[in-house]
């Protein structure tokens, strides 16, 4: 099976607590399971963990322990993901990358939640993809794509259809010395992904039939960060 690791930003994924939203999700991820993807599903935080890390940080725990706080949100999420898809999924988030692997021999989808403190979901994405031998990262967040600047507060900002990982870590550092700058992808996973040529795909993950539609049908309208184009459908 082709292998494929996807990043599900919480902002996307639970925006607010809505089973309708993460039934949405398990569709999605099952129809590419039916299709003879092998799926790896990295769940994020979103709201719910900023607020618990921000109210460590009010009673005094230091950023390490915040951030074990936030990884068991992620944990939580990948929980009620699980139940949305039932049989077709391990019925346990893996907490390792070795786990993940393991749990891969299953056949069913694997959902992971986060790893290390001081990791965001998609650094853990892009080292899980490299350590499973993943053929494609697909990072689903609330923009359509990589853009030059924040296309909120630059009308200008150009979308990158493909770029290369160095162009993208160039970005990224530029976009890092702007106050309250916001890169959908983070140095650590541009980095992971750079080492491993293993092609990132960002896909707008508001509107969760995109992802089936780019990877099953063909109709891909983000951006793809690899030294080489990306053909669509992957299967």
């Amino acid at each position: 099976m082709t292998r494929v690791v996807i990043s599900v930003g919480g902002s996307v994924l639970v925006p607010s607590l809505d089973a309708h939203r993460l039934k949405e999700w398990a569709k999605t991820l099952i129809r590419l399971h039916e299709a003879g993807i092998q799926v790896f599903a990295v769940v994020g935080g979103g709201g719910e963990a900023r607020r618990y890390i921000n109210a460590c940080r009010d009673v005094g725990l230091d950023e390490a322990s915040s951030d074990e706080i936030g990884i068991k949100v992620t944990r939580i999420n990948a929980a009620l993901l699980i139940g949305a898809l039932g049989e077709h999924a391990y019925p346990r988030a893996a907490e390792s990358y070795l786990q993940a692997k393991e749990f891969a021999l299953s056949g069913k989808i694997v959902i992971m939640g986060g790893v290390t403190p001081g990791q965001t979901t998609d650094a853990v994405s892009a080292v899980l993809a490299e350590e499973a031998g993943a053929s494609m990262m697909v990072n689903m967040t609330a923009v359509d794509g990589i853009y030059s600047a924040d296309p909120k507060k630059d009308p200008s900002a150009k979308k990158f259809d493909i770029m290369s990982p160095q162009e993208l870590i160039d970005l990224i550092m530029k976009e890092k010395m702007n106050a309250g700058s916001n890169m959908v992808i983070d140095l650590v996973a541009a980095k992971v992904t750079e080492r491993s040529c293993i092609p990132l795909v960002v896909i707008d993950g508001r509107d969760t039939t995109l992802l089936e539609k780019a990877l099953i049908d063909g109709e891909f309208h983000g951006t793809v960060v690899g030294n080489e184009a990306v053909s669509f459908p992957i299967v």
